[in-house]
């Protein structure tokens, strides 16, 4: 299963934050010999290692990844309330894109799956954002992948390509309060985007098996000093 000798990445969502930072790290990694990304539209990268596959994500994935094997699949699919315009539409990505994605690397032989949640995932939620997400990993687990990973950040730094007010108007507050942020608050600290990618990597790296969830200091011990300097 492996290509010439490496392993094969299979990446969702390489056009966000996170998955922005995640690609050039696994085009950097000796130990990925092609990395497979999917996109609604080309990508803004090259690499002799990259194979970037325009998918249409509202029809089934099994047929356009006909051909495709990996052996990590990493998640990094979402949007807003407020961009996706409904609940239903903001479901139909943040969850059901999410476990699509997630049988369709199953099905393509992925043992290792890493997945971008959030902190405060819970399906009991009252928050739709936290409830989605909640139901999105009990969903991805259900799956029984191997090795499952599932990152769970608070706020995240870095530049988006899309607008997103909220987080203007709390990135500032919550970095004055993260220092405040001790104990089981420090979970809610924000994190930088490359934090999060390094941490995905090192977490595939593992060689941890069953299902992990890695909140804001265990993001940051995973990630070491592969995705740069924390802001923090």
């Amino acid at each position: 299963m492996d290509e010439a000798g490496g392993r094969v990445a299979l990446v969702a969502g390489g056009s966000g934050l996170v998955g922005s930072a995640l690609l050039p790290l696994l085009l950097r990694a000796p130990d990925y010999a092609r990395v497979h990304a999917l996109s609604r539209r080309p990508l803004p990268l090259e690499h002799a290692r990259l194979a970037n596959r325009v998918v249409r994500f509202d029809a089934p994935l099994g047929p356009q990844l006909k051909g495709l094997k990996c052996q990590d699949a990493f998640c990094c699919l979402g949007t807003t309330l407020r961009a996706a315009g409904s609940a239903v539409a903001f479901r139909a990505v943040d969850h059901d894109l999410v476990v699509a994605y997630a049988r369709a690397a199953l099905a393509l032989g992925a043992e290792r799956f890493v997945l971008v949640s959030s902190v405060g995932a819970d399906p009991d939620a009252r928050n739709l954002y936290l409830s989605v997400k909640g139901d999105a990993e009990l969903a991805v687990e259900a799956l029984r992948f191997p090795s499952l990973h599932i990152m769970q950040p608070s706020l995240l730094q870095g530049m988006r390509r899309e607008h997103r007010p909220l987080e203007l108007i709390a990135q500032p507050l919550l970095l004055l309060l993260a220092p405040l942020m001790l104990g089981p608050w420090s979970r809610y600290r924000p994190i930088s985007a490359n934090i999060v990618a390094a941490a995905m990597v090192a977490a595939a790296r593992s060689g941890r098996r069953g299902v992990t969830r890695y909140t804001y200091p265990a993001l940051q011990r995973l990630a070491g000093g592969q995705g740069g300097p924390s802001p923090l």
